[in-house]
């Protein structure tokens, strides 16, 4: 009988800071180990978490017979803690002899301390110890002064509400994950100069305490042993770490609306030129999906994080899988109507 607790290892950050990249290598290193992953995406596709079933230990279909991957759609997972969070995880306590670890990676939208309090529940604290909480950060983001790639994205958010200060809510947001931090990768560190580096680093510094290690990743490459095993248990001294909204009863991603878009086979150049104009005319924060090119049998990935876009062949069609694009947008007071319009331009 497995006695010891299933270490968690829940990792944070903001829209487009790395997250699933660092997700998908810890999985890529993990050949041996049991891993189940939670993933929480912050939309009406499960994007993030089709990404992860590409996985390269073999990760089954949620709902199959080996299947570890488990996906919470229904918004922010610290906003459903009680409603999504916890039946899953007590479906995972019933499989605990099959895991040795678990990985939760998080909406950019969330709060890391509501989720880590829920590892004090009994049902959950008997099974599960919270190893760390990994923090990632967009290091070119940050050393321009903003907390997402895009501050105009931001901006026009802020504008188009006058009652919320979206600059002053991300930034609460940023501090709010850097204060649950256990360890904190510096994402992207190859897109900054060494003084940017320096200069993140000293603003992080700020927001940590000095046992909380800094390491700078490039494409997500962090090394499996800084990464898993950390023994923190910060479910027991989460209580004693501040965070702007301790005192909330509840708070409020309404700002923030997501809507999918749903296509047949699309020229790539003309998908790509079509989305750069739709982030230069709304309040686009967030871009990721899966687009169908004629003539080719790869599916291609899409991902935008305000006017930088990273688009490549991430596997081939499934046999009897429709090949089609769809794609999800996070953003302000977006139209689907208007997107759709857009985007039916580099249709084929």
């Amino acid at each position: 009988m497995q006695t010891t607790k299933i270490p968690a290892t829940i990792v944070t950050g903001f829209l487009g800071s790395g997250k699933t990249t660092l997700m998908r290598h810890i999985l890529e290193q993990a050949k041996g180990l049991r891993v189940a992953v939670i993933v929480n995406e912050f939309g009406e596709l499960g994007i993030d978490g089709e990404i992860l079933k590409t996985c390269a230990i073999g990760c089954a279909e949620e709902g199959g017979a080996d299947g570890q991957i488990y996906e919470l759609a229904n918004g922010c997972m610290c906003c459903t803690v009680q409603e999504e969070f916890f039946p899953v995880m007590k479906a995972l306590a019933e499989r605990r002899a099959d895991i040795d670890v678990l990985l939760i990676e998080t909406s950019g939208l969330a709060l890391p301390k509501p989720l880590v309090q829920a590892f004090q529940w009994p049902d959950i604290a008997n099974v599960f110890t919270v190893d760390s909480v990994v923090t990632v950060v967009d290091t070119p983001a940050a050393a321009a002064g903003q907390f997402a790639h895009d501050p105009h994205a931001v901006d026009e958010q802020r504008q188009a509400d006058p009652n919320l200060d979206h600059d002053a809510s991300l930034h609460e947001l940023f501090e709010d994950q850097l204060s649950a931090a256990d360890l904190v990768v510096l994402s992207k560190a190859d897109l900054v100069t060494p003084e940017q580096l320096a200069q993140v680093r000293a603003l992080v510094a700020e927001e940590v305490p000095a046992s909380v290690k800094m390491i700078e990743a490039v494409q997500g490459q962090v090394p499996l042993n800084v990464l898993l095993g950390q023994h923190r248990a910060a479910e027991v001294s989460i209580n004693d770490k501040h965070s702007h909204h301790d005192h909330d009863e509840d708070h409020d991603h309404d700002a923030f609306d997501s809507l999918h878009i749903d296509l047949g086979a699309v020229d790539r150049d003309r998908l790509m030129q079509t989305l750069q104009g739709i982030v230069e005319q709304h309040a686009v924060l967030r871009v990721k999906g899966f687009a169908a090119l004629p003539g080719k049998k790869m599916r291609l990935l899409v991902q935008g994080v305000g006017r930088r876009f990273d688009a490549y062949f991430d596997r081939a069609w499934a046999d009897g899988e429709t090949a089609a694009t769809r794609l999800v947008f996070i953003g302000k007071q977006l139209d689907a109507a208007v997107l759709q319009q857009a985007l039916k331009t580099a249709e084929v």
